[in-house]
This record gives C-alpha cells, sequence and structure tokens, in this order.
C-alpha cells in the first residue's frame, strides 16, 4: 500500500456503507463520560465522521464542532437529525486550524492512528493543545497493540461475517518496525468483490503520553473503557484523559 492515502478509506463507498458496518453498543457510555468531561463544553470531534458520537452528544445540549478529512462522511453527517447544526471543518485533523477554545476535544475509535507517522500524530496534539482551554481535556481512545506482536508471520485473514450471500473477510499485514498495520476488508458476494482498504500507524500508551508531554499536555487519567474500568496488564484497548 505505497500509494495508500487516508481519504482513499474514507470516501464515497465507505459512507454509503459506514454506518451499517460501524456497530459500537458502548456509543451510550461513551457519550455519558465524554459529556461529563465537555462539563457544559463547547467540545470538538477530530474525525466526526458520520456523528455516531457527536450527534447524541450534541443533543445533550452540548455545542459540539468537528473537524474531518472526508466530504462524504460529513455529507451523511448532514443528512442526519441536527447533523446541519454541527460546524464541521473539512481538513486533516493533525494540522487543521480552527476557530476558539474548547473545553474537551476528544478522538475516539483508534482514529488517532490514522495519522500515518509518529510526526502527524505529534503535530495533532500540539495542534489540540493550542485549542484547550484552562482546564480543558483531551480524550483519546486506542487499542493496545499487544496481539499484533503474537501475530504468526505479521499478518492474519479473519471472517468478519460469513452468509449465504455475502463474506466479509479483515486481510491485514504488520510491520512491526514502523508500527504500520496494512489491512484490507474484503467483501464477497454475487454483485462482485468490494475492497476497503485502511492503514494505521499504531502507538502503545506510553508513547501517546510521551506526545502528549512534548504538546505541553500530561495525562490525567486513564482507563480501559468507558465505564472507568481500571486500565491492566491485560486490557485490550484504553480511554485516556490528558490536560495541561
Amino acid at each position: 500500500m505505497d500509494d495508500y492515502e487516508p481519504i482513499t478509506s474514507f470516501g464515497e463507498d465507505t459512507a454509503e456503507v459506514y454506518d451499517e458496518v460501524d456497530h459500537r453498543p458502548d456509543t451510550p457510555e461513551t457519550v455519558t463520560l465524554l459529556a461529563e468531561l465537555a462539563d457544559g463544553g463547547p467540545a470538538l470531534e477530530l474525525a466526526v465522521g458520520t456523528g455516531r458520537v457527536a450527534l447524541p452528544l450534541a443533543a445533550r445540549g452540548i455545542r459540539v464542532d468537528g473537524i474531518d478529512l472526508s466530504p462524504a462522511m460529513v455529507a451523511k453527517l448532514r443528512a442526519k437529525p441536527g447533523g446541519e447544526d454541527l460546524s464541521v471543518t473539512i481538513g486533516d485533523f493533525a494540522d487543521v486550524d480552527v476557530a476558539g477554545s474548547y473545553k474537551l476535544i476528544f478522538v475516539v475509535f483508534n482514529t488517532l492512528f490514522n495519522l500515518l507517522t509518529q510526526d502527524e500524530q505529534v503535530r495533532c496534539f500540539v495542534n489540540v493543545a493550542r485549542h484547550l482551554t484552562d482546564g480543558g481535556v483531551f480524550v483519546v481512545e486506542a487499542y493496545v497493540p499487544t496481539s499484533l506482536v503474537r501475530l504468526r508471520d505479521d499478518q492474519y485473514v479473519d471472517a468478519e461475517a460469513v452468509g449465504v450471500s455475502e463474506v466479509r473477510l479483515d486481510v491485514a499485514r504488520h510491520d512491526p518496525v514502523a508500527q504500520r498495520l496494512e489491512e484490507n476488508h474484503v467483501v464477497l458476494s454475487p454483485e462482485g468483490i468490494r475492497m476497503f482498504p485502511v492503514v494505521q500507524r499504531y502507538a502503545w500508551p506510553a508513547e501517546l503520553d510521551l506526545m502528549a508531554r512534548i504538546g505541553g499536555l500530561e495525562r490525567h487519567e486513564r482507563w480501559s473503557g468507558w465505564n472507568r474500568e481500571p486500565f491492566t496488564a491485560t486490557s485490550d484497548r484504553h480511554v485516556s484523559v490528558y490536560g495541561r
């Protein structure tokens, strides 16, 4: 995937099916905790997408703005009730500037890793720090890449769904030196083959903490989920809260 660009993963084809395949049963818990941390807002979501989190958070009376790379995903957001009320800036959330400051800035579901270099990820923390109010927090949800180090030959094929008329495969290759996961969700059906590629540059929690320090932030909390479950050696994901 040497010629890969992040917008490839979030174009018209992906936007059309995103809400069908992006089932997150913990969305209510996500919104509840973010609303508490926002403390009245305003809030900014990095990679707002089709509004899975932003719309229910805004429905709680919090002003939510967004940044997203994909006009197609934002169009899906706009088509939903309340979607027209959100201010969304199109651009790369590592660098794009927005007006004003926020009590809460957040990026969920591993999306920070869509920035494909360490430099981009550091720039994101620096950019976020510039837009936090005094007492504001930056919340990052991401996986802990422990399972990747146990892959045989640094690759896998996973059957995500098997049906009579459709099969969904998750195919991936891992580069532990570059901390890079090259993945393709392949859909097989009588209509043909569709592919939804995505590439991530993952970071370990301790590396994220160091990025935060470079940006002028420090970690305040780390949980293994949105219900504030303790983060332990066996946790496969984390919700980390950074502030000044």
